[in-house]
């Protein structure tokens, strides 16, 4: 460390580095438990309820790696203070929002600015914390914080929608983001040398985010409707053309968004396809189980927040204990086997709610071991990832983890809350009252969404099912307590490639 930075120097920086960090998580799921009071606002359809928390998805996980060469090339205090900045106002402009493209553009805006900041932060925090012992630690503080983000966000939605509005879940972020700014230009104080030389893969970043947006319709397009409709097919064709497109520059340009051999990579490969399915079961259920727990058992925000924290501590328990280990005494193909198939019956158990299930037999025991079940596959998933990685793909290579979770999370969202409103759709029609009875009304509606919601868990669990066939077979069976994975320990590793990812909320 330079001299000019002292302990609680170094400790104020990691406080506001943090504090960036908390942002996005808390925008991340505040919005899964408001969807129903902003649906109502807007008066939005069922089936495209999802964009509220896919359109955030989609521009995080689209640009992470383009974000971490910005900072490469602009410098990482630069592009976190502008990443800050830009996500605090289009924070503002989600809380102003008067219809739904409005909300939407805004949400897509703060995924954007999200991949600016979300890779600058980590970067900075490893050239303050140069020493392997001070590094881990001040992760480990990153880390927590994200991770009681998560479970702070879906309570603060629940609190902001139901005693407020559910504007307010977007209007505190540019409060807490005006802390971060001044007590980052106060605090952060690291030599920057911009690398002048390095390029931009614009071409690629196109290619990359056009490509899941026409996978998302078309997605969301096969379950609303038929998947051998001639729209959902031309969106599909589209889809796969830019990706081959995409796969086509990456081989061809100098400096590569994703570098092709790395994904490329028989063990890797296999744990970004099985992470972003696993994620997608997990995170794309919360919207419809949201509507669930507000319109058929009739929980308040609030209460529908705290219904959640069950999952978080399953998490927790998976990533902090459970998962390392069974990392250190199984093939991480066993570990993030056995991680998803236990998150895949907590989802099993919840395919079975009705408007009578009650909370304590049938959704706290899903929750739980849902939770469970993804935080000890991530955890091996992690390890495994980065194992014997080189030091300047490093990076990259844990861009590409959190990249595998932010698609899957906007791609399980939309497909699972499509699915979950056709099924209700098509449920509510077929038992509609002859009589046009108010009461008996209600009480289709409150069935149709229930049947919606079982539907989309039990399809979720099947994900899970193919997340740990895929981790079966295609990850090497090897030990993973051995050789440890290769983590970076100078100061300019993640500095240098700009990249970084949520599995520092686990260290």
């Amino acid at each position: 460390m330079p001299d000019h930075h002292s302990r609680p120097r170094r400790g104020a920086a990691l406080a506001f580095l943090s504090l960036a960090q908390l942002m996005i998580v808390l925008d991340s799921t505040v919005v899964n438990v408001a969807a129903p009071a902003i649906q109502s606002a807007f008066g939005i359809g069922d089936g495209e309820r999802h964009w509220i928390v896919t359109a955030f998805g989609l521009g995080f996980g689209g640009l992470l790696l383009l974000g971490g060469k910005l900072a490469d090339l602009w410098g990482r205090r630069r592009v976190l203070v502008a990443g800050l900045i830009g996500f605090s106002l289009a924070s503002a402009l989600s809380g102003a929002a008067v219809n739904m493209p409005m909300l939407m553009t805004s949400r897509a805006l703060q995924g954007i600015f999200a991949a600016l900041l979300s890779p600058a932060a980590l970067s900075l925090i490893a050239a303050l914390f140069t020493s392997p012992t001070a590094r881990t630690r001040a992760l480990g503080i990153y880390g927590a914080v994200g991770a009681a983000g998560g479970g702070a966000g879906l309570v603060l939605g629940g609190v902001f929608t139901q005693f407020a509005s559910w504007r307010w879940t977007f209007l505190i972020s540019p409060v807490v983001g005006a802390v971060a700014v001044a007590g980052v230009l106060t605090t952060v104080r690291v030599p920057e040398q911009p690398h002048s030389h390095a390029r931009l893969d614009l071409p690629g970043a196109g290619l990359v985010a056009a490509a899941l947006v026409t996978l998302v319709l078309g997605l969301t397009g096969g379950a609303r409707h038929r998947w051998t409709a001639g729209t959902t097919m031309a969106l599909f064709t589209a889809s796969i053309v830019l990706l081959a497109l995409f796969c086509l520059v990456e081989s061809k340009v100098r400096e590569p968004m994703v570098p092709l051999r790395l994904v490329a990579h028989r063990s890797r490969g296999g744990v970004l396809l099985s992470l972003g399915l696993g994620v997608s079961g997990q995170f794309g259920l919360l919207l419809a189980l949201s509507y669930y727990l507000q319109s058929v058992k009739g929980y308040t925000p609030l209460m529908t927040g705290l219904a959640y924290l069950p999952m978080m501590a399953g998490m927790v328990l998976g990533s902090s204990r459970l998962g390392p280990v069974l990392t250190r005494r199984l093939q991480p193909r066993l570990t993030m086997g056995s991680g998803f198939l236990l998150a895949g019956a907590g989802l099993l158990l919840l395919s079975q709610v009705q408007p009578a299930s009650p909370y304590s037999t049938v959704l706290l025991p899903g929750l739980l071991l849902l939770g469970t079940g993804i935080g000890t596959a991530f955890t091996a998933a992690v390890s495994t990832a980065t194992h014997q990685v080189a030091t300047e793909d490093s990076g990259v290579v844990s861009a590409l983890v959190n990249t595998a979770q932010q698609v899957g999370a906007a791609l399980g969202t939309a497909v699972l809350n499509a699915l979950a409103a056709r099924t209700a759709a098509a449920y509510a029609s077929s038992h509609a009252p002859a009589g046009h009875s108010r009461v008996s009304e209600a009480e289709v509606h409150i069935h149709a969404v229930a049947h919606g919601c079982a539907t989309a868990a039990l399809w979720a669990s099947a994900v899970l099912a193919l997340a740990a066939l895929i981790a079966l077979v295609l990850i090497d069976a090897r030990p993973n307590s051995r050789t440890a994975p290769r983590t970076p320990s100078g100061p300019g590793t993640l500095s240098r490639t700009g990249n970084v990812h949520r599995a520092a909320q686990h260290l």
